[in-house]
């Protein structure tokens, strides 16, 4: 496989022919150089004008091998052949380099130039090139490709500092300008000269010292840079006919471009643009930004993502250039197929959103990153879906995401420093289970996919304050789909604002968590029933899956319906979601968890994976008794132990619940038709109508393994949490001792028939 290495331009602000006299200097050794050994000239040469002077060297290399390497190579030095084409002229540098030894086993060819920047005469740029091949290296290819790869980027990142040295040691002897080249004298015998006669050359001549003795602002912002023959728009031209590659925000430089070609390779970015707007960044990770930059212009022929966006991609895919280009190239398919470009103009939240979803922008943290606020505690899910739908959600979700670009690249400027991510503060104050709903669950599944394939590294830092017990559930099912490097950047505090001084200023702190800033966050609470969409539009909105998730049971005066669960798995967690619907003169459905080690009755596989009884639904009369896989000789207490008391749901009511198991054997989720007269006398009507309850239901059972190393994730952050697992059992007194009572009951609590 061959390496390739591309370096962005760098700008040394003196002029061409100072920064020629340092460069020789390096010549035939340098100490600053240590692998650099010395040098020999196998040929030197120069055009009768002078004009043209070419220098070949031979180079000695002492690279830092292992002696094993070295005994089994049977070499002390590598020799580099490298010609050097000096054109005085128009003021260029070539430099081309390649491996004399070894060159059957291994290719290593270099091109390296200096010329003079496009817009400051007086100033000079250098960029560089180089590919490595290994064919073969006596069974070491990949020893010898990392000692390559490590030694080239080394003397990369020493270049800009040895020139410097040597214009520094040029100063200390009183050289601080040089005059540019001039044609020799030509006699009448040599005639006219590239087409033209002497007073051209005298003209030309005059022309670059005219631009020599220019002096640029010292504070100009150089953005990027092109040898003269290909001058590119640098920063603040708005030119007509240039479109935006980089930056795209007020105050932003920009690197703008004209059309470029195919066969133009050469897209660079400038040094100092990369320090100051991308951050540090090694020579190869430059040059990889640089590679996929190419690739992504000759793509699009327009409009480019930002550096910015670039770099997140390379990063997400720890800068490798095939994984991240096929990533960018999906995503900037999918930012086409949904028009995500005009987002920012043209979203227009609905008002459901604008007074029910807690969530906004909040000034910023401590480290200049803006901060997004969102009470998770108080945001009714459920609500918010059956609204504005699973797409509305995901389309709010996006409008985020996109302000977040913007607002860190405006903080880039305001800041200084380059600014890439943005902080996310957590509130999860009044999370229960309510928030399990297993729909909601599905769709922020679904929305942190897609906002991870889109939107990598985006995410600065997750502060999360004030979790429940019941957070552990919820971060074991959706932990798992969330990106390793991501789940690193979760911060977990405690209850006041005093536990997170070191994130976010005091004077920014939001007044909810006892600080003294307000927040435009509405409070959040129970989207009103009147604003949900019809039911049957819901669930055209629901695209999670063909089939339904959820099962529906319908139930009749005393009928039950039973789900049973055979539990191996000890500290396992049982999880339900059930919507009650009864039609007129019902009272309710009675919801209860049992536990027994006795012998059940034949059972077959429930389509939701436990084991469902066979539904024993004949007419029922008034005075029919029901059948349970309990029997009527069980005694409660030594056959079997209520683990979850009995909750009477009622119309609309939506529960949510868990149970934490601490014991193996069957456990029975079970429904029943509730009547709380079940001998008086009904209406002669009920014979004509027989009254029915409607349960909608699903539930899940996760590993204790599953639940277990979620908790174990959690504690290795700085956590407040880390006595959440064994909270989960001590704090959450059952019937029987062990079950999650207190999120049941918030559950109903927080949802009254709505």
């Amino acid at each position: 496989m061959v390496q390739k290495y591309q370096s962005p331009v760098r700008v040394y602000k003196y002029s061409f022919e100072l920064v020629m006299e340092a460069y020789e200097r390096r010549f035939p050794t340098c100490d600053m150089i240590p692998v650099f050994v010395g040098s020999d000239i196998l040929e030197d040469t120069e055009s009768d004008d002078g004009s043209q002077h070419v220098v070949e060297r031979r180079c000695k290399l002492n690279i830092e091998a292992p002696y094993l390497l070295k005994k089994i190579a049977g070499v002390d030095l590598v020799y580099f052949i490298q010609k050097n084409t000096l054109d005085r002229k128009n003021r260029s540098l070539k430099i081309e380099a390649f491996n004399e030894s070894f060159d059957t086993r291994l290719v290593v060819h270099e091109v390296c130039n200096y010329f003079v920047h496009p817009e400051n005469a007086s100033w000079t740029c250098f960029d560089q090139s180089a590919s490595l091949e290994v064919k073969s290296f006596f069974g070491f290819e990949g020893v010898v490709e990392k000692i390559a790869v490590k030694q080239y980027s080394a003397n990369i990142a020493k270049g800009k500092e040895i020139i410097e040295y040597f214009i520094e040691e040029l100063k200390n002897e009183g050289i601080t300008s040089l005059p540019v080249w001039t044609p020799k004298e030509i006699t009448q015998s040599q005639g006219k000269v590239e087409g033209g006669n002497e007073a051209t050359v005298e003209r030309d001549a005059e022309d670059s010292k005219a631009n020599i003795s220019d002096e640029a602002s010292s504070s100009q912002t150089i953005v990027t840079a092109r040898r003269p023959s290909k001058t590119r728009q640098l920063s603040g031209d708005k030119s007509a006919g240039s479109s935006v590659v980089g930056g795209g925000q007020p105050g932003i430089p920009a690197i703008r471009c004209d059309s470029f070609s195919e066969d133009d390779d050469k897209y660079r970015l400038d040094a100092d643009y990369i320090q100051r707007y991308l951050g540090d960044l090694s020579p190869l990770e430059e040059s990889q930004l640089i590679q996929l930059r190419t690739w992504v212009a000759h793509l699009q022929k327009g409009k480019m993502p930002s550096d910015a966006i670039l770099l997140r991609f390379l990063r997400a895919r720890e800068f490798n250039i095939e994984k991240a280009r096929e990533m960018l190239s999906q995503s900037l398919t999918w930012r086409k197929k949904f028009q995500l470009d005009k987002i920012l103009s043209e979203y227009e939240a609905p008002e459901v959103i604008k007074n029910y979803f807690p969530g906004c922008w909040h000034n910023w943290d401590k480290d200049g990153r803006p901060l997004f606020v969102l009470r998770l505690g108080v945001m009714d899910v459920k609500g918010l879906m059956k609204t504005v739908g699973e797409e509305g959600l995901l389309r709010l979700t996006l409008h985020i995401c996109e302000e977040g670009l913007r607002l860190t690249e405006e903080a880039t400027v305001q800041s200084g420093y380059p600014i890439t991510t943005w902080t996310l503060l957590l509130d999860l104050e009044g999370l229960n289970m309510r928030h399990l709903w297993t729909p909601g669950i599905k769709t922020l599944l679904r929305i942190i996919e897609i906002v991870e394939a889109n939107y990598p590294e985006t995410m600065g830092r997750v502060l999360i304050i004030r979790a429940p017990r019941v957070f552990p559930i919820l971060w074991t099912i959706v932990g798992a789909f969330i990106d390793e490097r991501t789940c690193l950047k979760f911060v977990f505090y405690g209850e006041g604002p005093g536990d997170f001084p070191d994130s976010i200023p005091e004077d920014y702190i939001p007044s909810f968590l006892g600080g003294k800033c307000k927040t435009e966050i509405p409070e959040g609470g129970l989207v009103p029933k009147t604003c949900y969409m019809p039911e049957e539009q819901f669930l055209k909105h629901l695209t999670l899956s063909e089939e339904s998730i959820y099962k529906c049971v319908n139930l009749s005066r005393g009928q039950v319906h039973e789900l049973v669960i055979q539990n191996d798995d000890l500290g396992s967690v049982i999880t339900w979601d059930f919507d009650v619907l009864l039609s007129k003169n019902v009272h309710g459905v009675c919801f209860s968890i049992f536990r027994t080690t006795n012998s059940l009755p034949a059972m077959v596989p429930s389509p939701t994976g436990a084991l469902q009884v066979k539904p024993n639904c004949p007419p029922i009369s008034e005075n029919t008794e029901h059948k349970s896989v309990i029997e009527k000789a069980w005694k409660e207490g030594h056959d079997f132990f209520r683990v979850e008391s009995s909750t009477v749901c009622h119309d609309g009511e939506s529960v949510q619940g868990s149970h934490v198991t601490n014991q193996t054997g069957f456990y029975i989720m079970q429904w029943k038709f509730f009547d709380p007269n079940p001998t008086s006398g009904h209406h002669i009507m009920d014979s004509l109508t027989v009254p029915k309850a409607k349960v909608m239901y699903y539930f899940e059972v996760l590993k204790s393994a599953d639940y277990r190393g979620s908790m174990t994730s959690l504690q290795s952050q700085k956590s407040c949490l880390s006595s959440l697992s064994s909270a989960s059992k001590a704090n959450g007194s059952t019937v029987e001792g062990s079950s999650d009572k207190s999120c049941l009951s918030a559950g109903l609590s927080t949802c009254p028939s709505r």
